[in-house]
């Protein structure tokens, strides 16, 4: 059942262009386990492969994705139930440019008014602490250069924030709004 979940909303993800070929990630805590349930590395989201079990303590399995750590400090310090990460194209070229994205659209300004955007090299423990403490204070953040992390109740929620900050990112480069930004 998990394993269709995880598929429906990577194909969900691959379908919008908000993920390319084995990008991205995702995740759920597991029931009743000191854990969570995470795709495995170099995984297709769309393939509906079984994802892979992360304790909170200890070492993570090889197969799990790369940015198990971002998942495991998220799930240490809120609490979320749910992440999606995710490589959209618009999301991205706008933290380039931008410490905060600010959405302009009326669904980005009232879901996520503000989207912050952290640093950190994927992988990489700099990159869970930042992400980790921009969820503890909202839904979704922004890796500059690299990508979305949204966090929900479900899935199903994250997905729904991965999409709000592509096409709020989107309506601000169509609109001409962050020309100049530096």
């Amino acid at each position: 059942m998990l394993d269709q979940e995880f598929k429906r909303i990577g194909d969900r993800l691959f379908s919008e262009g908000l993920v390319g070929a084995n990008f991205g990630n995702m995740s759920v805590r597991a029931e009743g386990e000191a854990g969570f349930r995470i795709t495995r590395t170099g995984a297709y989201l769309d393939s509906g492969e079984m994802p892979v079990f992360v304790p909170y303590e200890g070492n993570a399995p090889p197969e799990a994705s790369s940015e198990y750590r971002v998942h495991r400090a998220v799930y240490r310090a809120t609490p979320h139930r749910a992440i999606v990460h995710a490589h959209p194209v618009h999301a991205v070229a706008a933290s380039l440019d931008l410490e905060v994205i600010r959405p302009a659209d009326s669904e980005g300004r009232l879901l996520c008014p503000e989207i912050p955007v952290v640093t950190g090299e994927p992988g990489t423990d700099e990159i869970a602490k930042n992400v980790a403490e921009a969820l503890f204070r909202g839904n979704i953040v922004m890796v500059r250069g690299h990508g979305t992390f949204a966090a929900g109740k479900t899935l199903d929620e994250a997905y729904i924030y991965t999409s709000i900050a592509e096409y709020a990112c989107r309506i601000l480069i169509l609109s001409g709004r962050l020309r100049g930004v530096a």
